[in-house]
């Protein structure tokens, strides 16, 4: 007689949700997402993006082909030394950002993860809006010839957007701007290179599909 599947339980409540547990201040909350588009012969692409929810500045948009859990814990940890340790990060509950390994060594840095009601993307309404602008002024209107391609022109469009991109909610100031005039957040204890993480297997490669 064959076993009978277990249900596995999706994280995220709707407390975790923007509307619930606002930033209030520079590294309070980071959001992050996956978006995708394909280059002109029609192979996949995948931007990681990660916004600070207070300032609106893009901390990254890595474009690669596939994403795995090592290269959002390498981005991730290059972020914390630059800007130091956020002390929250809020997603939907996608496998990219329930990994165990990421859950894992962000508790090790205390870095609380905000996991939003499954099938709410309002939720997490400042990576839906970045997403918006990204895809109506990026995605929608470049051409990508290559890997290498998307990513020389990303990186010129996420220093346009924030240097030079007043925002209306920060008082007409491009996002950099406003960061550097918000006071340093207080360095935490933990360090972004705690103990050896886990270690991941082959088939933690969190590709999926693109979209159609």
């Amino acid at each position: 007689m064959p076993q009978k599947k277990r249900k596995h339980r999706r994280l995220g409540v709707k407390e975790n949700g923007c509307d619930r547990l606002a930033a209030t201040h520079k590294n309070h909350v980071w959001a992050w997402d996956f978006v995708f588009d394909k280059t002109a012969n029609g192979t996949q692409l995948k931007w990681l993006s990660i916004v600070d929810e207070h300032t609106r500045e893009c901390l990254a948009l890595k474009c690669a082909r596939s994403i795995t859990s090592e290269d959002v814990i390498d981005t991730l940890a290059e972020l914390f030394a630059m800007h130091g340790v956020p002390e929250h990060i809020r997603s939907d509950n996608g496998p990219e950002f329930t990994a165990k390994a990421i859950r894992e060594w962000l508790e090790q840095l205390d870095v609380g993860t905000l996991y939003i009601e499954p099938g709410s993307p309002w939720q997490n309404g400042y990576a839906e809006s970045f997403h918006s602008r990204l895809r109506d002024e990026f995605l929608a209107v470049e051409v990508f010839e290559s890997l290498v391609a998307a990513r020389k022109l990303t990186a010129a469009w996420r220093d346009d957007y924030n240097h030079h991109r007043p925002h209306g909610s920060l008082g007409y100031v491009a996002p950099s701007e406003f960061a550097a005039r918000c006071p340093a957040s207080a360095p935490k204890a933990a360090s972004a290179t705690p103990q050896q993480p886990p270690p991941l297997q082959q088939a933690s490669d969190l590709t999926q599909p693109a979209p159609s």
